[in-house]
């Protein structure tokens, strides 16, 4: 009788785990042990902390693999499973040239693009896999799941800088850039398609926007920059960051500036100049403190609460006091401050005001127009730009909104209405109120429905809809 080995008996007297059945693809052995312990489905080994997954991917044990995965108990695989060095059961089978096991993987959802701790995808360990043994298979396959074959590791490599300039490389290489220009291009149309649907919301957003040609062309050009930096950086192009320049907004009351910067806020967030769509408003009150030493804190308080978005300073020549010799005006300590952080790129000024005195908030700073590029000149809204305006907030209602859920009579066309503010209203009038004439007119003119209309009344048409007469009415009211 033959006896056996010293090592043979050490191993043999030692019981087999989870992970060595795993290894070694003893099927029957590995379903007995885990039917009677289930909690040993995601068990970590000592030293690698690999779970079952981990190693029978690292083996191709591509049956142990499907009963993993299809595994029925109260506790599910973890397909995302990290090892010490950050790697999925993916990351295994890719680096030793599992295919069977990759499939597998890829086939109840594995994430191709997992990184371990060093950044590397499963593709990067493919590579270097075939590189060694001229097995290209794992990264066909890895490839027909769409791995990124752009995508850098902690050293700032892609899979194919991996390899090296030899005859040895040069299948794989290929393989590699065919894949490479087919992902480039697919991006390409992606963001090609994603850049139509945001240049038609911009046109969208403008639309509700009246008069302001000038303003229109400039933010058509800063969108459409900024959507083709996109579509640049899709195809691999390294472009310079953009900043929104500052800006003044400069007209009478109710032409429309806090309405376009909050449209101003949407737009250039969505096309990326901008993190947030926040627009916080200000005034002098909100900036200006009442002592020595109040002010500063105020209004770095106030920027800080803008950083991302834009800060809009209406009414801006408050800040500057109309008698130079006025000392204990702080509105200028308000404005340096202010200055003093519009190069940093935390936030978008717009200054706002009437035309002639923000001359004084632009002669009081030597750096105003090297900051403020950009002056946008908002106009005295015509009968016809009031008209349009009605049309626009009527089919533009909020829930919360008073009209919500009215609309206007068939006869209440734009040249119609221009022609009633025409004859209602001064030229003195509209010019003082310009959009804030609409506002008032529209709820006088809800207003003389309900007056004109009987309790009786059941049709839902007329229990809703705003005549012409009701807009005379209106603007009547506001005469008064």
């Amino acid at each position: 009788m033959e006896v056996p080995h010293q090592d043979q008996r050490s191993r043999s007297s030692k019981p087999l785990t989870i992970h060595a059945f795993a290894h070694s693809g003893d099927l029957l052995s590995f379903q007995k042990l885990l039917r009677a312990n289930p909690s040993l489905l995601n068990e970590r080994n000592p030293v690698m902390a690999q779970t079952p997954l981990h190693v029978s991917a690292g083996n191709n044990r591509a049956e142990i693999i499907k009963f993993l995965l299809d595994w029925r108990g109260e506790e599910k695989v973890e397909l995302e499973a990290k090892n010490m060095y950050g790697e999925t059961p993916l990351h295994m089978a890719a680096k030793n040239g599992c295919n069977d096991a990759a499939r597998l993987l890829l086939a109840h959802g594995a994430f191709v693009e997992a990184k371990a701790n060093n950044g590397m995808t499963p593709l990067h360990l493919a590579v270097w896999y075939s590189i060694r043994s001229e097995d290209c298979s794992t990264v066909k396959t890895l490839l027909e799941y769409n791995a990124d074959c752009s995508a850098k590791d902690n050293e700032g490599m892609a899979p194919i800088n991996h390899l090296s300039i030899g005859p040895g490389s040069a299948k794989l290489r290929k393989l590699l850039e065919c894949h490479l220009e087919e992902q480039r291009k697919k991006r390409a149309l992606e963001a090609c398609s994603e850049t139509k649907a945001k240049m038609e919301e911009l046109e969208n957003a403008l639309s509700d926007i009246v008069g302001l040609n000038e303003l229109k062309v400039q933010l058509r050009k800063w969108a459409k920059g900024m959507l083709l930096d996109e579509r640049r950086r899709a195809l691999g192009l390294k472009v310079g960051v953009r900043r929104s320049p500052h800006m003044a907004f400069l007209g009478n009351p109710g032409t429309g500036k806090t309405m376009v910067a909050r449209i101003l806020g949407r737009l250039l967030h969505l096309v990326g100049i901008l993190p947030t769509d926040r627009v916080t408003e200000v005034q002098r009150t909100d900036l200006v403190g009442e002592f020595v030493g109040h002010t500063g804190p105020k209004t770095r308080r106030k920027i800080k609460e803008a950083e991302g978005g834009i800060l809009f300073v209406d009414e801006a020549y408050r800040l500057i006091p109309m008698q130079k010799a006025d000392d204990k005006d702080y509105g200028l300590e308000a404005l340096e401050e202010i200055m003093s952080v519009m190069d940093s790129g935390k936030v978008v000024v717009i200054f706002a005001g009437y035309s002639e005195p923000m001359k004084r908030v632009i002669a009081s700073n030597e750096g105003f127009c090297r900051r403020v590029t950009k002056f946008f000149h908002f106009d005295d809204f015509t009968s016809e730009d009031l008209a349009k305006i009605v049309h626009i907030k009527m089919n533009n209602q909020q829930e919360d909104g008073l009209l919500y859920g009215f609309s206007l009579h068939s006869k209440c066309s734009i040249a119609a209405i221009a022609t009633l503010i025409d004859k209602e209203t001064t030229e003195k009038q509209r010019k003082e109120m310009n959009g804030g004439l609409v506002d008032t007119m529209l709820v006088n003119a809800r207003e003389n429905l309900d007056l004109r209309l009987d309790f009786d009344c059941v049709d839902c048409d007329e229990l809703c809809t705003i005549t012409l007469e009701d807009l005379e009415a209106g603007l009547r009211l506001l005469s008064q």
